[in-house]
């Protein structure tokens, strides 16, 4: 699974990298630590045992717009299918602290997963998309998604990334109805 972010301390805590959060998460959950990825493939790289279940945890070092160039070799270096790799990121169209899991849809006009679709061969991949928020009045989405969440919305914020983090092991043990029902169910 592979939480797109925009690499840099500059971009940490910012709506964009909401899905890196949730690898983080992960990570934890699991006792592993991200590292360097091998053979010049563009990411960290973390591999964990989830009941059974061989899970490869990463994130892209390239920009959010540019996934893809981590995410395809990746994929190929692992031998994930298109239809085992599981993508996190913010979404400005699904309300602030909802989580929806979806699988073969368009990119929604996120540029990170369209990256992704491009390099992949098409959108035939999961996605747990978070709901970060409207832009306010008529600022530009590109500019919303690179600001921090408020001090007011950060501890829903840190809530919806643990129940994510649930939701994609839900996913990969259980299947994707059982992961839509957690997501479903999580309250703000």
């Amino acid at each position: 699974m592979v939480g797109l972010r925009n690499p840099g301390s500059t971009y940490a805590g910012t709506r964009h990298n909401v899905g890196l959060e949730v690898v983080d998460v992960l990570a934890e959950h699991r006792g592993v630590a991200l590292a360097k990825a091998p053979k010049r493939i563009l990411a960290e790289v973390a591999q964990a045992n989830l009941d059974g279940s061989n899970l490869i945890l990463a994130l892209p070092t390239t920009f959010m717009n540019e996934s893809g160039a981590a995410v395809q070799p990746l994929a190929k270096y692992f031998s994930v299918d298109s239809d085992r790799l599981i993508v996190i990121h913010d979404d400005i169209d699904t309300p602030f602290g909802k989580i929806k899991v979806q699988h073969s849809r368009g990119t929604g006009g996120h540029n990170g997963v369209a990256s992704v679709a491009g390099r992949m061969g098409g959108s035939e991949f999961w996605r747990i998309k978070i709901g970060v928020g409207r832009p306010p009045g008529r600022q530009d989405p590109a500019d919303f998604v690179l600001r921090r969440f408020s001090a007011e919305e950060r501890p829903d914020v840190d809530y919806v990334v643990q129940i994510a983090a649930d939701v994609v092991e839900r996913l990969i043990l259980e299947g994707a109805d059982a992961a839509r029902q957690l997501a479903g169910n999580a309250k703000l």
